[in-house]
């Protein structure tokens, strides 16, 4: 299955070394969920791209990471570029089957996510203010959240173009696969 909307991340900027793991497991959600890039603030360690590039090339898809200056401008760019933009936070309104109907709509979706204290103005120029509980958690369980329901939790069913690997289910243990780079 392929995603029938193109989805982006923005992650705010993060706080130094205590959330490097957490902007890694970030990419890695976007990417494994069908997410095409995810944008990141120019100061976040660049080795995160090393890391992601590597774990595209064995297990397939065409998934960026792009190092950005400003996060306002570039939620305003996505916006100017038809994107539907879609911050996820305890405090904005309950994805209900309606809200994601017309969010599954979109042909182009931008998902912002925070870290520290979010500036007042992503609240405004987001297109929807979206709440995954309304409790303090993480932006990574948030984005997994969002982005399970937007596949309608079709996800397993994603391809990942040129996968040199790929894992076989099993009830217990582990096995991956060696596959050919024709797979599509």
């Amino acid at each position: 299955m392929r995603m029938k909307q193109e989805i982006r991340v923005i992650r705010l900027s993060e706080r130094g070394y205590r959330d490097l793991r957490i902007t890694t497991h970030c990419c890695l959600v976007t990417r494994a969920f069908g997410g095409k890039e995810i944008f990141l603030s120019e100061d976040t360690d660049h080795g995160i791209q090393k890391t992601i590039e590597r774990i595209s090339h064995e297990f397939g898809g065409d998934f960026k990471v792009t190092f950005i200056p400003n996060t306002i401008r570039e939620i305003n760019k996505q916006r100017k570029e038809g994107n539907v933009v879609v911050h996820l936070t305890m405090y904005g309104e309950k994805p209900d089957n309606t809200t994601l109907a017309k969010i599954r709509k979109a042909k182009k979706v931008t998902i912002v996510i925070g870290s520290e204290k979010v500036p007042m103005e992503v609240y405004h120029r987001a297109d929807y203010n979206i709440s995954i509980t309304r409790q303090p958690h993480s932006e990574v369980a948030a984005l997994a959240v969002m982005m399970h329901r937007l596949n309608e939790g079709k996800e397993e069913e994603l391809i990942f173009p040129h996968a040199r690997k790929r894992v076989i289910p099993e009830k217990k243990g582990k096995r991956v696969e060696k596959v050919g780079n024709d797979e599509s």
